[in-house]
């Protein structure tokens, strides 16, 4: 491998799958089929312009004919802390780890679906806004919140508790299909028996949510509470107690203002075949 390779993460896995792709004979085209990647996706990855994902990397390991033998996936552990930072902006890059590691974790929306109780398609539709975004940056975005929701296909997943607006439900992102479809897989993670999505119904008229913006409180078994919250411009993960206290107080009077669980889910439903 050349020394240049070595210049940034994406440039060493880019140049190790180049070699592998190249040594197996196959073109950019033949691999992408192979792994639900384009001709064009396998190029940039292998010139260090487009963040690669763990499943890219499984995805090879099964191909007999690269001859990987766990090389890729090694090398993904290795660099994963620096690929996966790319894709988050600098003030979140640190949340998704805290957010893997909490045993309960207790979200608020007032605008759009959690994060990770979103739709590739959904949050494709919201990280479009980003201006000045490339197509590329806007994969690599979409594909790092997918992964996120990772944690809660776990043996022991955490504990997911989401209070959101009815007005969630109602704002069109993407359009009717795409809402639909969002619907459908908020009212699937809420049958789930780790996860729980309540809805502040319209009717509630004003409530504390209307006075501040999103946020999670992540509780650990050995270690202190903390929070993220999203401001105007970006987000602040708080670690003051007093702080993370304060924001759980606004969490438990919100859920005094929603819906039951079982009444929310039909909420849901019934809302998503509105979206024809």
């Amino acid at each position: 491998m050349k020394s240049t390779a070595a210049e940034s993460p994406l440039k060493v896995f880019g140049a190790m799958l180049s070699y592998y792709r190249s040594h197996a004979g196959m073109t950019p085209e033949q691999l992408g089929a192979r792994v639900f990647l384009s001709g064009s996706q396998i190029r940039k990855i292998e010139a260090g312009t487009r963040t690669p994902s763990e499943d890219l990397a499984k995805a090879c390991e099964g191909i007999p004919e690269l001859g990987c033998n766990g090389a890729l996936t090694e090398l993904y552990e290795i660099l994963s802390e620096k690929l996966k930072r790319r894709a988050y902006p600098g003030w979140f890059a640190d949340w998704p780890d805290k957010e893997a590691q909490a045993r309960r974790l207790r979200s608020f929306e007032l605008v759009v679906v959690p994060g990770l109780l979103q739709t590739e398609a959904y949050a494709r539709a919201i990280l479009c806004t980003r201006v000045g975004a490339t197509e590329d940056e806007l994969d690599e975005a979409v594909d790092a919140r997918m992964a996120r929701q990772q944690v809660l296909d776990r043996d022991q997943p955490p504990e997911l508790w989401v209070i959101l607006d009815e007005g969630v439900l109602t704002r069109p992102v993407g359009g009717p299909e795409v809402m639909r479809g969002q619907l459908a897989h908020l009212a699937d993670a809420a049958r789930r028996p780790h996860i729980v999505v309540q809805v502040i119904p319209l009717a509630a008229g004003g409530h504390q949510g209307l006075n501040g913006g999103a946020f999670v409180i992540a509780e650990f078994d050995d270690a202190a509470t903390i929070a993220y919250q999203d401001t105007a411009v970006s987000g602040q993960i708080i670690e003051d107690g007093s702080e993370a206290d304060a924001l759980a107080h606004t969490w438990d009077t919100l859920r005094l203002e929603a819906l039951p669980r079982a009444a929310s889910l039909r909420l849901i439903e019934e809302t998503a075949r509105q979206w024809t």
